[in-house]
């Protein structure tokens, strides 16, 4: 019997201590283990990205929240003027939805100085480009600060803009959100009509229409008449339909709804609606293997970049519409079944793709470092069940679809092969994902597996929760043996998936990179990282 157990102990500080010298700039995640700071900015905009109205592994969503609305006061008080920059980079489609970066709007709008106040009115409508969004603000307006000078000057100003058949448009087709109706926003502002045309809208809004008026009064008033005059005639719903461009949250309350009507809104029907109706239109038989012109309507708006770009569709919406329509109606909130058409999933396989920006093959190596630890099976959309885990497989396969030379692989306490490749679908590759799903995190040992196959790449890529605790020595350290051993110039990107204030990027290594996850523009990022364009 000897101590040598003891004298000739492992050198490497174990992730649930901090590295030595480095403690200040180090804090303990909520697994235990010690990372890196992430700092307010990256905070700022992971939560305005990713959201915490969504409870993790970790955190609940209380929690989560409290923290991003004190990062959120805190950068105000710091510069206004770069949370409005960030809060509008969010809303432009990158966010999961645009409720994070509403809310940070509203705590834009508290900021004690001048600078705040501008910044909150110059990036409004930027955010609020919808009555959804209009109702959605005012309730977290009410509930943070009340009705203020400000609040009112840009209410104001959102209800007397100058398009008022757009305005007409929102008001009908959105009539009550959030516990707000439209005729209690027009009573809470009191929005002097400036053109006749706002007259009548704001009239219609308020008081209704007891006597349908014999003629369409103007073309920005023309939905509305066609909307009062189905309420009217339900039993001429593809009419109305075709001749006032109803779309189906205007004609379903009030008319007649049968396949001939879904067909109608279906040709007119935008891409968003799109992926939120594929379901009810294969039940009512409006999507079928042998309506060859609606499917074939259905993949050139689907898989067009332009349509998704201008729809502001995110990738996640279109993970959820895969997901939810390859189940049959038995994920989701819809009651209704139906039997999945294998040419709709195989256009929102191709859509799924074209939802993230990438550019040309960068002729680089890429090794994918997927985390499948027990903490990723948290639920990022609890009504579709998917989890981060499913998103980070997503989001790998797309940039390695992007690429010619590539590993993927999972990490947890391992770093094993998933066996999935480009050639995979995403549907096939979220189920080779799911069935490792379990065990602790460290992220060190992707380097570890790295340095003993001797495998030279170029960029490692690293899609995680960035909660790591179980290994023997920190990613950090990890990487400078990789790059002492293999590669002394790869790179390591961390692209992190949930809202924590922690990071494994260290400060001082200007080859490491920390982005901010479900952001449709990572994959062309990492490419812009690869060829040393960023």
């Amino acid at each position: 019997m000897n101590y040598k157990f003891f004298t000739q102990r492992n050198k490497n500080t174990p992730q649930t201590q901090p590295l030595s010298g480095r403690e200040s700039e180090m804090i303990q995640g909520r697994s235990g283990g010690w990372m890196f700071e992430a700092g307010i900015w990256q905070m700022l905009r992971r939560c305005l990205l990713i959201g915490t109205a969504q409870s993790t592994y970790y955190a609940d969503k209380r929690e989560l929240t409290t923290d991003f609305i004190d990062t959120v006061k805190q950068a105000v008080a710091e510069n206004p003027s770069r949370v409005a920059e960030e809060i509008v980079y969010a809303s432009n489609g990158r966010s999961i939805n645009n409720s994070a970066p509403i809310l940070a709007l509203v705590l834009l709008s508290m900021g004690e100085t001048p600078e705040a106040k501008n910044a909150f009115r110059e990036i409004f409508a930027q955010v609020v480009r919808t009555a959804s969004h209009f109702y959605e603000w005012l309730s977290y307006t009410k509930s943070f600060r009340g009705f203020g000078k400000i609040i009112r000057e840009v209410g104001t100003t959102w209800l007397a803009r100058e398009d008022v058949k757009g305005l007409a448009y929102q008001l009908l087709k959105y009539q009550q959100r959030h516990g707000f109706q439209n005729r209690d926003v027009l009573r809470l502002f009191h929005v002097k009509p400036p053109s006749e045309d706002h007259d009548r809208l704001f009239s219609w809004v308020v008081n209704g229409w007891e006597g349908l008026p014999s003629e369409i009064p103007s073309e920005a008033m023309a939905q509305i008449w066609w909307y009062e005059w189905l309420k009217r005639n339900p039993e001429r719903t593809h009419e109305a339909i075709l001749k006032g461009r109803l779309t189906h949250e205007m004609a379903a309350p009030v008319g007649k709804m049968d396949r001939e009507a879904w067909q109608l809104l279906f040709e007119g029907m935008p891409i968003g609606a799109m992926l939120r109706n594929l379901g009810s239109l294969t039940q009512l038989e409006v999507l079928r293997a042998d309506t060859v012109a609606n499917l074939d309507r259905l993949e050139n708006v689907l898989n067009s970049q332009d349509y998704l770009r201008r729809g502001r569709i995110h990738p996640i919406d279109v993970l959820k519409a895969l997901k939810t329509y390859q189940s049959g109606g038995k994920v989701g909130r819809s009651k209704k079944t139906w039997t999945p058409v294998p040419r709709i999933i195989d256009i929102l396989e191709k859509a799924l793709e074209l939802s993230f920006d990438t550019a040309e093959p960068t002729n680089q190596v890429f090794l994918h470092a997927v985390d499948i630890s027990g903490s990723m099976s948290s639920y990022v959309s609890e009504s579709v069940g998917l989890t981060c885990c499913e998103i980070a497989t997503t989001m790998a396969l797309v940039t390695a679809k992007a690429e010619k030379n590539y590993a993927i692989r999972g990490f947890s306490s391992q770093f094993i092969d998933l066996k999935i490749s480009r050639r995979d679908s995403f549907s096939s590759a979220l189920k080779k994902a799911q069935s490792h799903n379990f065990g602790a995190t460290d992220a060190s040992v992707a380097y570890e597996w790295a340095i003993k196959q001797k495998f030279k790449a170029d960029v490692i890529c690293f899609w995680t929760d960035s909660e790591s605790w179980a290994g023997r020595k920190h990613p950090a350290i990890a990487l400078k043996e990789y790059r002492r051993k293999v590669n002394p110039n790869a790179k390591a990107v961390y692209i992190t998936l949930a809202p924590y204030n922690i990071t494994l990027v260290d400060p001082k290594d200007n080859l490491s990179w920390d982005l901010s996850g479900f952001n449709p523009g990572v994959p062309r990022l990492i490419q812009m990282i690869a060829t040393g364009q960023v």
